[in-house]
C-alpha cells in the first residue's frame, strides 16, 4: 500500500523525518511512503496536493496538530478527525450562517473514507472537526461555532485534503494531536512540544508495523 502523509509543515513530523532520516524538502518519497508538506492553510495545502495527489497512492494519511474545543481530551491527545467542514464557506443573513449547500453552490462537509482496519487507527477516538482561514480566539465566536457545528477539533487544513482525496476517490484519514484548547487566545497553556511527539510517535509506529 502506497501512502501520501500530508502536513502543513516539517515541524510537525520533525520526529518522523528524523527516525527515517528523511531529506529537505517539500515533496520526499520513499518506497514505504511519500511525504508532501504543503504549507500552512487550505489554500497552500489544495495547490500543493493538485501538483503531487494521484490515483498511485493507496492512502492518504493527514498528520497535525489542531485546537481543541472539548476539554475532556488531555492536551497530546490523538483524535481521528473522521468528518470535517469548511466553516467559513457560505453567506452571513444578518445574524443567520448560511452554507455553502443551502446557497446550492457546493458542499462544505467530508467524511473520511474506507479507514484501514488497524489497531493504529480504531484505538484512536473518532471526532469531527472544522477547518478555518482565521483560528478562533474570542469567546463570542467560539460560541457561535460550537452552537452551529459542535466541532471537537479545529485546523487550517483537514477539510481541504479530504477534499482533494474525495475528488480522486482515494481512501483518507486525518489524525490530529491537541496542542491547545479553543479558548481566548493563551500561549503559555499551550502544549505543542508533547502534541508534537505523541503524533511522531504514533506515526513511526503505524509506518513500521503496519
Amino acid at each position: 500500500m502506497k501512502i501520501l502523509i500530508v502536513a502543513a509543515t516539517r515541524a510537525e513530523l520533525s520526529g518522523l523525518c528524523g527516525h527515517f532520516a528523511l531529506p529537505e524538502g517539500d515533496f520526499i518519497q520513499t518506497a514505504a511512503f511519500d511525504l508532501l508538506i504543503t504549507g500552512v492553510g487550505m489554500t497552500a495545502t489544495a495547490f500543493a496536493l493538485g501538483k503531487y495527489l494521484s490515483e498511485r497512492y493507496n492512502l492518504v494519511l493527514n498528520l497535525g496538530i489542531a485546537g481543541c474545543y472539548e476539554w475532556k481530551y488531555p492536551l497530546g491527545s490523538l483524535l481521528n478527525v473522521t468528518h470535517d467542514t469548511f466553516s467559513e464557506l457560505g453567506a452571513e443573513d444578518k445574524d443567520e450562517f448560511l452554507t455553502i449547500e443551502a446557497l446550492g453552490f457546493g458542499k462544505s462537509s467530508y467524511t473520511a473514507g474506507n479507514e484501514p482496519g488497524t489497531a493504529q487507527f480504531s484505538l484512536l477516538p473518532k471526532v469531527s472537526g472544522i477547518t478555518v482561514n482565521k483560528v478562533h480566539g474570542n469567546k463570542s465566536s467560539i460560541k457561535a461555532i460550537e452552537k452551529r457545528l459542535h466541532p471537537v477539533t479545529e485546523s487550517m487544513e483537514g477539510a481541504a485534503v479530504f477534499y482533494c482525496s474525495e475528488q480522486l476517490g482515494i481512501p483518507c484519514v486525518q489524525v490530529r494531536a491537541i496542542s491547545n484548547y479553543v479558548e481566548e487566545r493563551n500561549r503559555e497553556s499551550w502544549k505543542i512540544g508533547l502534541a508534537v511527539k505523541n503524533l511522531n510517535d504514533w506515526a513511526i509506529e503505524f509506518l513500521t508495523n503496519r
